[in-house]
């Protein structure tokens, strides 16, 4: 009871708080006015990820000051979190450099890594593999590509906010099944949390946005994901390669689509429409059933796979490639990374 109560405890909040971000938008007129890369049509308020980024991190202090948390694990989540949401913030209202955001983000980052205290040890092929120094560079560098691999895949409605429910969701019975849900380190509250703050947001983002998430929410959930990954594979070696095959969807779309792009001598952060859900939204003209799509997807290929990632009945490399496979076949037949909204043909 004492679970489902902060799931639901944490879904009133971020309703109540995404109520309020959408009328202060209205007024200060922070609204996300469509262009011709745009996968909306309506002027929209933005902004409404503000209030899954206040839910956690009124929760961080509560789970410390309750002894759930360490002082380690709350100020590895909670500041990366809050420097990445105040970025975001200030980007939804104005405009920041892109080379000032990436700084930020690999600040926010680098403090994420070092109260984690060390890169978790990964189960490969039977081994455990500690990357020591090199991991802890690498762990930067997954984290930034997190954060801002959520922030492309949060173009159409209900698609960002879905996939926190669904990976938290998935990972809060890997956590029960596993039996951690008390172990030292454990963040399972958190992710509980994670679940109820999302679902506060969708019901105003989906099916019809009646406010959009932002750069502050979709960063947020990005490094804050990435997080909470290193902190339960910590818990067990064999989570971090689970815990990423739940985010195929996101992984797969974004990657593919970032490099295809940079093969072809696109700039990195050049506006565009040519990820493969935005191309599928456009092809059934709605964004409904790529959400669910997405939703679909994760509940049914990718979380029977990572389960049995994270139970070691198969090995996580030879699991991540049988999840992830079919989703990059998809991607390369959708020309994700290669057609634009702008002509619908190369980009």
């Amino acid at each position: 009871m004492v679970n489902l109560g902060i799931v639901i405890f944490a879904f009133l909040v971020s309703c109540a708080l995404t109520w309020g971000l959408r009328g202060y938008a209205i007024k200060h007129n922070v609204i996300d006015r469509p262009n011709q890369r745009s996968s909306h049509s309506v002027p929209t308020p933005r902004g409404g990820g503000v209030a899954i980024v206040l839910t956690l991190l009124v929760a961080l202090v509560w789970f410390y000051f309750s002894r759930v948390l360490t002082l380690d694990s709350f100020l590895g989540l909670f500041i990366p979190g809050l420097i990445v949401a105040i970025i975001g913030f200030l980007d939804d209202h104005g405009h920041i450099a892109a080379r000032w955001r990436l700084l930020m983000h690999f600040l926010a980052a680098a403090i994420g890594i070092y109260f984690v205290g060390s890169f978790p040890v990964i189960t490969l092929f039977g081994y455990d593999l500690s990357l020591s120094w090199i991991g802890m560079i690498l762990g930067c560098v997954y984290l930034v590509w997190m954060l801002n691999l959520y922030n492309f895949m949060d173009g159409i409605n209900g698609l960002a906010s879905a996939e926190a429910i669904t990976f938290a969701a998935c990972s809060a019975v890997l956590i029960v099944v596993n039996q951690y849900t008390d172990a030292p380190g454990s963040i399972y509250p958190l992710v509980l949390t994670l679940i109820g703050a999302a679902a506060g947001f969708i019901v105003w983002n989906f099916p019809v946005a009646k406010i959009f998430m932002g750069d502050a929410g979709s960063g947020f959930l990005g490094i804050t994901i990435g997080l909470m990954i290193l902190h339960i594979a910590k818990v067990d070696t064999h989570f971090f390669i689970a815990e990423l095959c739940l985010l195929g969807v996101f992984i797969v779309d974004a990657t593919t689509t970032l490099l295809r792009r940079v093969i072809a001598g696109k700039k990195v952060y050049e506006a565009h429409a040519s990820h493969g859900y935005q191309i599928l939204a456009r092809k059934y003209g709605s964004h409904v059933p790529v959400t669910l799509m997405a939703i679909a997807v994760n509940l049914l290929w990718l979380f029977p796979i990572a389960f049995l990632i994270a139970s070691a009945k198969i090995d996580g490399v030879v699991g991540l490639i049988i999840a992830w496979l079919p989703l990059f076949v998809v991607a390369l037949k959708c020309g994700a990374g290669v057609i634009d909204k702008e002509s619908n043909v190369n980009a």
